[in-house]
């Protein structure tokens, strides 16, 4: 069974270390990030009347924290600023489970 540790210590250092050089394949790895302003509950009926220029209300009031998601998983928060004209997202507090997930 030690074998297969140091094999996994080894494998495990060396994947970190191509990760923290620029030229490391894990810079090449595409990760959707999306920002959740809020969310609701709507019925398929109600989903089919929504035309151009509908609103539709959210949970989360305007100063709530934006949530940030990887692959579905939540991340972070941040706050909603503009940048050069676009909207962006200032991250303000990086979740306690992906603090626990650094090596």
């Amino acid at each position: 069974m030690a074998d297969n540790e140091t094999l996994g210590q080894t494998l495990g250092a060396a994947f970190l270390e191509a990760s923290e050089s620029k030229s490391g394949v894990i810079m090449a790895v595409t990760v959707e990030i999306v920002a959740v302003l809020g969310t609701a509950e709507l019925k398929i009926s109600q989903i089919l009347q929504l035309g151009r220029g509908a609103v539709v209300e959210l949970d989360h009031k305007i100063n709530d924290p934006v949530q940030l998601r990887a692959e579905g998983r939540l991340i972070a928060y941040g706050d909603v600023v503009t940048v050069e004209d676009k909207l962006a997202v200032q991250i303000t507090e990086i979740t306690k489970s992906l603090i626990s997930h650094r090596p």
